[in-house]
């Protein structure tokens, strides 16, 4: 069976996490999708968070994932973190949202998913949300452990590439 990906990003006012997760859980099993809400401000470009959802795709598939919930997976991966309770960092907040969610799932039930999550969101290109700047720069470096000697090591225009480190190293760190 055919599955298939696809990515929504937008601005999300959350005035109560909970209730919104619950919202987001209710369309995935409606339409029998995983859906995944990270913070796109912790995310350091495209490449960061395609190369995550396929760290985490392909370790599902092989039996080697650390959660049992895909979605949780994603996160993890994203985050570059072994530890479940750790990459909850790059989830979703109350309050106000840059949000990118993950959809994964047959393409007739993602299409209906996405329509649902449309109705959530204020919808931003990906391009836009996903990509690194100097104003996400402290809070990606705080939540990936980055040095000052790493970025002087290897460029200031290399922390991305740094993040994507993390996130292939997220299998062995403890």
């Amino acid at each position: 069976m055919q599955r298939e990906i696809q990515v929504i990003c937008g601005n999300v006012n959350i005035p109560k996490l909970s209730d919104f997760l619950k919202t987001i859980n209710s369309i995935a099993s409606e339409n029998e999708v995983i859906i995944q809400g990270l913070n796109a401000d912790l995310i350091a470009g495209e490449r960061h968070l395609h190369y995550a959802v396929g760290k985490a795709l392909r370790a599902i598939a092989a039996g080697r994932n650390i959660a049992k919930d895909p979605g949780i997976e994603i996160m993890r991966y994203a985050s570059g973190e072994r530890q479940i309770e750790r990459s909850f960092s790059i989830g979703l907040h109350k309050g106000e949202n840059n949000a990118v969610f993950v959809l994964f799932g047959k393409m007739d039930n993602l299409v209906l998913a996405l329509s649902a999550i449309r109705k959530l969101i204020l919808e931003r290109p990906c391009s836009e949300l996903l990509a690194y700047s100097n104003s996400k720069r402290e809070k990606i470096l705080s939540l990936f452990g980055i040095s000052n000697a790493e970025i002087e090591a290897s460029g200031e225009e290399h922390i991305p590439e740094l993040v994507i480190e993390r996130v292939a190293l997220a299998d062995f760190v403890k």
